[in-house]
């Protein structure tokens, strides 16, 4: 049976807590590997700022499991051995839903390496199936590759996503739209789905959704904007704009759109680093933001005050989004929350 079936739902990712996994960078699959030192000092920097909020396990391969005992030595963060190929748990690891009587569970969804761009990718998609076997999760199995940074959902049965995404060929290529969006509205039991049409320039995840536009609260969104012309990612947030405008939730209602301007573009070897203050992440009582710097304080403090106004109970704790952009992600995409089993 789906977990629709069984009522099981994705709650909200702002849903309190139990904890936060991270995997650990792994060298070997990094795109820039010179740039390790860089890439582990920014998830050093991530896991101690939400261990602030909340607990984190970092998944770590065998070989690194001494080390980062000792580079976190604190309660609120252990360490879990799994063998994993790359560090983005958001797209590798389970996704959680709870049904009505508080009990959790994950969605083991298959994971190809956004399209067979990466190998291997044999252990990542193993990540997920032993994170939930560790804790005593009940698991379900979906039969769709997809990648937890390519939607969003509101707790209330809408669900974000983009076609560029969800409708790529080197993801699902035998399934129409429609099946898609049934297989999502059966696993992660939504009733609704919004589909905008591109993720950003530059984006090698073909359009993750978790740099785009998110959730603040059932009936609002978030989105990064761009209003320079002559961007390539000015069309792009524009016809996303204009989506969101004429679209409605599954609660019948108009969607409040809060506009976040995005940094300048940085490029690195010719190519455009996916710079988003979309990738930000939920925590208890607070928001982990990316920041970028350099040219971008202008606009770091513009997407800092704009977060604070919409959350002005939570505390936003920034850290550098320029760690680890160049192995194409930040922090949302780095973290997966798993709510609290209120059945036990």
């Amino acid at each position: 049976m789906y977990p629709r079936e069984l009522g099981f739902k994705m709650p909200a990712e702002w849903t309190t807590h139990q904890r936060t996994f991270i995997s650990w960078p792994v060298k070997e699959s990094m795109v820039y590997p010179d740039d390790y030192k860089i890439v582990w000092d920014g998830y050093t920097e991530l896991v101690q700022a939400i261990a602030e909020f909340e607990p984190v396990t970092v998944i770590a391969n065998p070989s690194d499991i001494e080390e980062l005992k000792k580079l976190f030595a604190t309660d609120r963060v252990d360490v879990l051995p799994i063998e994993h190929n790359d560090a983005w748990l958001r797209d590798n690891g389970p996704t959680f839903i709870q049904n009505d009587q508080g009990e959790i569970a994950g969605v083991n969804w298959v994971f190809n390496a956004w399209g067979e761009k990466y190998s291997p990718w044999t252990l990542d998609d193993q990540v997920a199936p032993k994170i939930l076997e560790h804790y005593n999760i009940k698991q379900f199995d979906a039969q769709l590759v997809m990648e937890g940074g390519s939607f969003h959902v509101d707790g209330e049965g809408t669900l974000l996503t983009t076609e560029e995404c969800l409708l790529n060929p080197n993801r699902n290529p035998d399934l129409t739209k429609e099946l898609i969006e049934q297989y999502v509205k059966d696993y992660l039991n939504v009733e609704k789905v919004i589909w905008l049409n591109k993720g950003l320039s530059g984006d090698e995840t073909d359009g993750h959704v978790d740099n785009v536009a998110c959730f603040a609260a059932p009936g609002k969104v978030i989105i990064q904007v761009c209003h320079d012309p002559s961007d390539t990612n000015y069309q792009i947030t524009q016809e996303n704009l204009e989506i969101l405008r004429n679209a409605t939730d599954a609660q019948g209602r108009k969607l409040e759109i809060i506009e976040i301007e995005q940094p300048p573009a940085v490029y690195f070897e010719d190519s455009r680093l996916t710079l988003s203050y979309l990738n930000f992440y939920f925590v208890n009582g607070g928001i982990i933001l990316p920041i970028f710097g350099g040219t971008a304080q202008e606009t770091d403090q513009k997407a800092i005050d704009v977060l604070q106004a919409t959350f002005p109970d939570r505390k936003i704790r920034t850290i550098d989004g320029m760690a680890i952009i160049k192995e194409g992600g930040n922090v949302h995409c780095t973290t997966q929350q798993m709510i609290v089993d209120q059945s036990k």
